[in-house]
């Protein structure tokens, strides 16, 4: 899933959502719940949903503002329940432009320091499933990634959905009440 007009984001190092209104070079127009437009670039974003009639509908109106009503929260149905929240692609030319000036290990590096990123965020913003897209190549990359998440004790992995990602995907559920033992 790409970012486009429409898709609802988040901003990875801030506690930031909206809805994107505009693409241009690069860099997105978000609109916040407050009605605030502001500019990101499209790599600071992490695609929450790619809900393309969000903006139409009139239960989601961002420009309201009357304190006390509640917007209805949106149901989904069928197959689109079990899509996961956020998809993380870490194919190389997705994370940077520059990758012919890279060697092998700084392009490994860079993935997996993306990787890393965007499952902290996830962990901070109570993301409960997240979809890491590593291809299927040597493999190098999906056990440097199975380290990574081993790490983790909140965290637990699996191949994700074969039917839509192939055996080019790894699947991550955060737990976010992981009891203690004394």
């Amino acid at each position: 899933m790409a970012i486009k007009r429409g898709s609802i984001v988040s901003l990875m190092d801030e506690d930031l959502t909206g809805v994107v209104t505009s693409i241009k070079g690069g860099q997105a127009t978000i609109k916040t719940e407050d009605g605030f437009e502001m500019v990101f670039p499209v790599s600071d974003l992490v695609l929450i949903s790619e809900d393309l009639n969000f903006m139409d509908s009139p239960e989601f109106d961002l420009n309201e503002k009357e304190e006390g009503k509640r917007k209805p929260k949106q149901v989904r149905k069928g197959k689109e329940k079990f899509q996961p929240p956020m998809e993380v692609d870490l194919h190389i030319h997705q994370i940077t432009d520059k990758s012919g000036m890279m060697s092998n290990h700084d392009m490994l590096s860079l993935q997996l320091d993306v990787a890393r990123q965007r499952l902290e965020f996830a962990i901070r913003n109570r993301i409960p499933k997240v979809v890491f897209i590593h291809g299927v190549g040597e493999g190098v990359l999906k056990l440097e990634l199975e380290y990574l998440f081993g790490r983790y004790d909140n965290v637990k992995f699996y191949d994700a959905n074969y039917q839509k990602y192939g055996l080019g995907a790894t699947e991550v559920y955060i737990y976010q009440n992981i009891p203690t033992t004394y």
